[in-house]
């Protein structure tokens, strides 16, 4: 049976990216997913500190596992330009860090306006961000978030079929989709599942609407591991935990070690292994 590997969203825990290291060896896992670190957000890293944190993940036994960048978290009325520096800064990170993943999203409408007003803007900034990638080795996986034109199943799928490109896939995020009214394995994974190279582990309740622990709320969290399960998934699982509403007083290390235990549970009992 393949293994699925976990990985973690560890800026949650710390800026620091040993305390980071600490608390994820402490639960088994052996990858990171880097957004910021040493308050800095991945893509603003210079090539030393790429390097030092290159080192520091090796010496430890940790990869990483994907970029976790920002590209698209911009209107789509925003100058396109900086969009493809971020892209090539986030390409060189990719390389200096042994990962062929790059996190991004797709683009908020401009104020005022509804998504479909900026649907050919969003998918020719994607399909050139895809295009763009491709010639580098690397995989831009699309996080579905809220507010943006890929918040939803069928935009998602849209922006997907429109590129149709092997260097855009899905980040299947199932939260995510519960804070949209989607139930994610019901309606979206259906038309997604082809697509899914990726998966972040944020579950969510639609009443009252916060995020929470893996199997505690309406993601449908148990059936997105049998789906995975029956087509041999192996790749990455990414726990991006979310739950200061769901678990206000706790330390921020707690808060990711809840997170990241429920799904260990959830695992367990669905009989899938984890590396």
């Amino acid at each position: 049976m393949a293994a699925v590997i976990l990985t973690c969203f560890a800026d949650e825990i710390s800026h620091d990216l040993e305390e980071q290291l600490d608390v994820l060896s402490q639960e088994g896992l052996s990858h990171i997913e880097l957004r910021n670190v040493w308050g800095k957000n991945v893509l603003d890293l210079t090539a030393e500190e790429l390097a030092e944190v290159r080192r520091i993940t090796e010496a430890r036994g940790f990869g990483v596992s994907s970029i976790a960048s920002p590209i698209g978290k911009y209107a789509a009325s925003d100058d396109f330009a900086p969009q493809l520096d971020a892209l090539d800064r986030a390409i060189a990170a990719a390389k200096a860090l042994g990962t062929r993943y790059i996190r991004l999203f797709s683009y908020y409408p401009p104020e005022g306006a509804r998504p479909e007003d900026c649907r050919d803007e969003v998918l020719s900034r994607m399909k050139r961000l895809a295009d763009a990638a491709a010639p580098h080795g690397v995989t831009l996986v699309l996080e579905n978030d809220s507010g943006l034109y890929g918040s939803t199943d069928d935009r998602c799928l849209d922006i997907l079929r429109h590129c149709g490109s092997d260097a855009l896939r899905l980040a299947f995020d199932p939260g995510n989709f519960v804070m949209e009214g989607i139930r994610p394995m019901t309606e979206a994974y259906p038309k997604l599942a082809s697509y899914v190279a990726y998966v972040h582990v944020k579950d969510a309740s639609a009443e009252p609407k916060r995020f929470v622990p893996a199997g505690a709320g309406d993601g449908q969290l148990p059936e997105l591991l049998e789906a995975l399960r029956e087509r041999s998934f192996d790749g990455f699982l990414s726990v991006e935990p979310h739950l200061h509403r769901y678990l206000p007083f706790a330390s921020d290390p707690k808060r990711v070690v809840t997170a990241v235990r429920a799904l260990k549970s959830l695992l367990a009992q669905a009989g899938m292994k984890w590396a």
